[in-house]
């Protein structure tokens, strides 16, 4: 049966968190289409990944039967997270922006499983064209003719990393103005804060469906 890979990256639980609730949107009917599936969950808040570190670089440029114990050792944890994503049928990332930028601990899940002959720099790679839903919810709006347009590093850079990099076959999903709310000073945005908060939760659940009849094609 299909397996899905889950990251949530967000600092805040669900019920404070955009992006969040949107792939929970996107998992629940993804669960939906394949009740008889398996969810590979990965919490980066929770459970926070190392930086990838000289010794963990250095094996993944070392043919296997040339590692030391030390570089396997060093290894094994890139060697899990890259066959987590080589099992996925599809994957869904919640990537809320944070200073402009993607969370820490997403970078350091990135660093881990590009792996140059392997998931990256690889013809083909292991990954390549695994179907991959993106919810990158920001608190403010970035899009194009914004007076922020400018400091938009999140769809910028995982529309590299995660295509050029990982050759992974990405959509997006844009919850904007999610602290609307929240922010006296964006009190006039609510109304579209909710409009894009609805559309993204439709869009999860649309991308859900429509991942799964790819699959079954």
């Amino acid at each position: 049966m299909p397996t899905l890979l889950h990251i949530d990256s967000s600092l805040f639980p669900a019920d404070a968190s955009a992006s969040r609730a949107v792939t929970a949107t996107f998992r629940k009917e993804w669960e939906a289409q394949h009740p008889d599936g398996t969810v590979i969950y990965r919490d980066l808040a929770a459970e926070p990944l190392p930086h990838l570190d000289g010794l963990a670089a250095a094996a993944g440029f070392t043919p296997a039967e040339q590692r030391t114990p030390e570089l396997e050792a060093a290894f094994a944890l890139r060697d899990t997270l890259a066959s987590e994503l080589e099992r996925a049928d599809a994957v869904v990332i919640g990537a809320p922006m944070y200073n402009f930028t993607i969370p820490s601990s997403l970078k350091a899940w990135l660093d881990h499983v590009i792996i140059a002959g392997r998931t990256s720099m690889a013809q083909p790679s292991t990954v390549a064209g695994t179907p991959t839903v993106v919810v990158a919810s920001r608190g403010g709006g970035y899009g194009p003719g914004t007076p922020r347009e400018s400091f938009e590093f999140v769809l910028n850079y995982l529309g590299k990393a995660l295509t050029e990099m990982l050759s992974l076959d990405v959509e997006f999903i844009v919850p904007e103005l999610t602290l609307a709310r929240t922010n006296p000073a964006m009190a006039d945005l609510v109304d579209l804060s909710d409009a894009s908060k609805a559309k993204a939760h439709e869009e999860a659940a649309a991308k859900a469906k429509t991942v799964t009849a790819r699959l079954a094609a």
